[in-house]
């Protein structure tokens, strides 16, 4: 009987743009709101600063993964391309550097020269933009995907700590500004970890590691300056 399998790799796409996003918003948003308020800022400019780093980091966010990732786009097509003029002129050739791919991974050369045709009367290119080039439908790289994740991610991110800083008094700002990121970047590190199927301690201690670093050191900027902005 035929089961169903769900492998994790099909996350990879979104779930990279969205840990990125998120872990991003609330570190760099908590952190410059740590730093503001430390540098015995207003409770308004702090907020000022809060939004102004929400709007600058998502359109950043977005912008730079969709650069990023149709950079990549740009390269998976022109690959391909090159394969389909490949395939077109010396289709004897493709369908011999397709089968030892298969050889070297353990088939009989026979078994591997069938395999390899069968393939190629199917469909030619996708067997060689799998095999030979790495290019599958999994990880090809979707450069709005990445973009829209990101900003929105981020976005979620830096509201959070933002929602404490609006909440909080200026006297408990930097305390419950940064425990409550720090609690929503273990949350983020595991929730991460268990989507991705890796240890989700581990997953929880390394973003939680990197915001408590950041947020400590624009904190020390911010009090060592101590100039309100």
């Amino acid at each position: 009987m035929p089961h169903p399998e769900h492998h994790r790799t099909r996350h990879v796409g979104w779930l990279r743009a969205a840990v990125l996003g998120a872990n991003d918003g609330i570190v760099s948003t908590a952190s410059l709101i740590v730093g503001v308020a430390a540098s015995q800022a207003t409770h308004e400019q702090v907020l000022i600063a809060g939004v102004a780093g929400l709007v600058a980091g998502a359109m950043s966010m977005a912008a730079g993964e969709y650069v990023s990732v149709s950079s990549q786009s740009d390269t998976e097509q022109a690959d391909l391309q090159r394969e389909r003029r490949e395939l077109a002129t010396n289709r004897k050739y493709e369908h011999r550097e397709l089968a030892e791919i298969y050889i070297d991974r353990g088939l009989d050369p026979e078994l591997a020269r069938q395999v390899a045709g069968q393939l190629m009367e199917k469909d030619a290119l996708a067997a060689h933009a799998r095999d030979e080039l790495g290019i599958s439908e999994v990880a090809t790289a979707r450069p709005i995907q990445a973009a829209l994740t990101s900003a929105a991610s981020f976005t979620v991110g830096a509201g959070l700590p933002l929602l404490a800083a609006a909440l909080a008094s200026l006297e408990q700002l930097i305390a419950l500004v940064t425990v409550s990121s720090l609690v929503c970047l273990i949350v983020l590190g595991t929730l991460a970890a268990q989507t991705g199927g890796a240890p989700r301690l581990i997953g929880a201690t390394r973003v939680t590691f990197w915001g408590a670093l950041a947020m400590g050191a624009t904190a020390g900027v911010g009090s060592l300056f101590g100039t309100a902005i």
